[in-house]
């Protein structure tokens, strides 16, 4: 599943085929059918997400500061100030795993999908999700029943929440994080994003966003190419 998240990821960006269009296509089809998730929901959060790297309230993936964690040394400060807390943030270093990697996917992103769907009348995306769980269900039924596939469904979120938030916030959670100040585009996507150390097993493990930098400058150039 987290494989098949990075694959879906370089469709989403467009860049495997040199038709827009067939990027698309198949972008549905791994991200629906292979993961059970709608790519229209990927795409209005990611494309956030790159537009503003960071910037609170415009970036969806910095969406758990103030609720959960507090982020970044501006926002953290302004916190203080106005003596708001909602979490013992002097220990989030610890309760971030536990609330952070493991929960995401199977507590989160495993229900506000089809709400995503359903309120935005994305039928093709559903029906392409549910050809995913219908395929699950014939696979594994037979096999496990139906507490030994709803055991196996949440093993597998499990695992790919770990997987998925790890990669994803190693390369921008450090980062300076605060406001939109209307920088220049090209300023904003440095100051958000630090890349991680090269080697065979990081680029697999990560999809090759280990490459954070050269992906968030161009988006659309091909995994491969970023390490030349």
């Amino acid at each position: 599943q987290a494989q098949a998240g990075w694959l879906q990821h370089d469709f989403g960006h467009l860049s495997v085929f040199s038709k827009s269009r067939w990027n698309h296509w198949v972008h549905k089809f791994v991200i629906g059918h292979l993961k059970g998730a709608p790519a229209s929901w990927w795409n209005h959060l990611h494309f956030q997400h790159h537009a503003k790297p960071n910037c609170f309230r415009k970036d969806p993936d910095v969406n758990m500061h103030p609720l959960f964690f507090a982020l970044g040394k501006t926002l953290s400060v302004e916190l203080g100030v106005q003596k708001k807390k909602f979490m013992p943030y002097n220990h989030q270093h610890k309760y971030f795993f536990i609330i952070g990697p493991p929960a995401l996917v199977p507590l989160y992103f495993q229900w506000y999908i089809f709400y995503f769907v359903v309120q935005r009348k994305q039928w093709v995306d559903l029906a392409w999700m549910l050809t995913f769980y219908i395929r699950f269900f014939l696979t594994y039924f037979p096999l496990l029943g139906v507490k030994g596939i709803l055991g196996l469904h949440l093993l597998v979120r499990f695992i790919e929440s770990n997987w998925f938030v790890w990669i994803t916030q190693m390369n921008h959670i450090p980062m300076h994080i605060d406001y939109d100040k209307n920088v220049d585009w090209f300023s904003t996507q440095l100051q958000a994003t630090c890349n991680v150390h090269q080697s065979l097993f990081n680029d697999w493990f990560s999809g090759h966003l280990n490459f954070q930098i050269e992906h968030h400058l161009f988006p659309t150039m091909p995994r491969h190419n970023y390490w030349k």
